[in-house]
């Protein structure tokens, strides 16, 4: 399909791979592999910017230090006292938010932007982790540093003079923020199915990117996640995800005594929250609205979906005189589809769930204890999904030293994944309104 789009030929849209633009950022010298102790073991790809903003303030109060660590595709109910002894302690002694939601569409890439800019995909231009992209004429994960079209959290540090880090284990969440951190890691060894690097590995960049001591670090653990997408025994035993879920606990035990070993855990705000939840399917309950679509007279031909597990994504492609019609239709049908629990134009029901172009014409979301296969059936045969408004259930809890943090408070506030920014924000004292962010700071 590319090849018959006039934009696929011109290079300023060719879809660059993330590692291939850290690559070409070390070639050019924006950016420099650290040398000495911090390059030790499996921190040695963390890069640092070569030159911070000639605008930068350095604050009279830097000792301040905020850590953000996001357990990757967790459940709520999965943190107990037995099985993440670690992250339970954290969650008792600090504060709770039970009801907290991931936000639609409920996938890795959308909510970690979310994450750092505190604002909805209508604003953050990144709705789901898969999109349509007109102009390339093709599916695509959004993991360019371009697709984020407002400021994080982290650039407004890096302006005011504070320092900044991302140890992200998925390749795409390495590309989508890109270079905006001072320190960043080079995500390694990956695994050539998941495209991540397995926690015990990001943990120790994470623990030697400490040595920088930026003032605020952002960590993705992947291992829950990838391992409850494989996981055929995720409806009944989970025996792969709880396997991850011991390692994963295990991890964050260890960053936090090596900041209380250090004597950072005293002035230190830690942020612990899922992205997402998951849902699993056996492996004939797909739902497949391509052949569906292809039979009407109308659409078929014109109509491509990007698949994101528990939610499909549909674009019309034909002229835009049919638009109306054309969603019409795409609706009905997704609708009448078993398995279907919910299916929406977002341009027609934009104040609701402010999804923006990029999410397309129409959105599906599957029912609990099924998934999207598109365009085949054998297209998505993993059974652990996520997307669907059944995985919006997250963790979400403060804790640390820094004394910002009231230990054993349970709030029933909805929290959310955009609260992030707006928390890290009041946190470093950066002055912020509803104007710059969605999201509610929890401190």
């Amino acid at each position: 399909m590319c090849g018959t789009t006039r934009a696929c030929a011109d290079p300023a849209h060719r879809h660059v791979r993330p590692f291939e633009r850290g690559a070409q950022a070390l070639r050019t010298g924006r950016r420099t592999l650290l040398t000495g102790a911090t390059a030790a073991a499996g921190a040695a790809a963390i890069s640092v910017a070569a030159s911070r903003p000639a605008s930068a303030v350095v604050p009279t109060d830097t000792r301040r230090r905020a850590y953000v660590l996001v357990i990757d595709g967790c459940r709520p109910d999965e943190i107990t006292r037995t099985l993440t002894p670690h992250l339970w302690a954290l969650r008792q002694g600090g504060a709770w938010w039970p009801n907290a939601r991931s936000m639609p569409v409920m996938e890795t890439i959308p909510n970690h932007v979310m994450m750092m800019t505190g604002v909805r995909p209508d604003r953050t231009g990144v709705p789901s982790n898969a999109v349509y992209d007109r102009a390339l004429g093709e599916v695509r994960d959004l993991d360019q540093e371009s697709d984020i079209r407002v400021p994080t959290v982290i650039e407004r540090l890096n302006a005011q003079g504070f320092t900044t880090g991302t140890v992200l284990s998925k390749e795409y969440l390495y590309g989508v923020f890109g270079e905006r951190a001072t320190y960043r890691w080079e995500p390694t060894p990956t695994l050539p199915v998941t495209g991540h690097a397995p926690d015990v590995f990001t943990m120790q960049a994470a623990l030697d990117m400490l040595e920088a001591d930026p003032h605020l670090m952002f960590v993705n653990l992947g291992d829950i996640d990838r391992f409850g997408h494989a996981d055929v025994t995720g409806g009944t035993v989970k025996a792969l995800r709880t396997t991850a879920l011991v390692d994963t606990d295990h991890q964050v035990g260890r960053f936090v005594q090596a900041l209380k070993d250090a004597g950072t855990w005293e002035r230190s705000l830690v942020m612990v929250l899922a992205d997402h939840s998951m849902d699993w399917s056996d492996g004939s309950d797909y739902i497949t609205l391509s052949p569906l679509q292809e039979a009407d007279d109308l659409l078929a031909g014109q109509v491509a979906i990007a698949d994101n597990g528990g939610a499909d994504l549909l674009y019309w492609t034909g002229p835009d005189a049919q638009r109306d019609e054309a969603v019409d239709r795409m609706l009905a049908i997704a609708r009448s589809a078993d398995g279907v629990l919910r299916a929406f134009s977002p341009a027609r029901e934009r104040a609701r769930y402010r999804l923006g172009d990029e999410a397309g014409d129409v959105v599906a979301f599957c029912r609990a204890g099924r998934r999207f296969s598109d365009p085949d059936p054998w297209s998505n045969p993993i059974p652990g999904n996520h997307g669907h408004p059944a995985t919006r259930p997250i963790p979400f809890f403060l804790s640390g030293g820094a004394g910002v943090v009231p230990s054993g408070q349970v709030s029933s506030a909805q929290a959310s994944t955009m609260d992030v920014a707006p928390t890290v924000a009041t946190f470093f004292g950066l002055r912020h309104g509803s104007r710059v962010y969605e999201g509610r700071a929890r401190i």
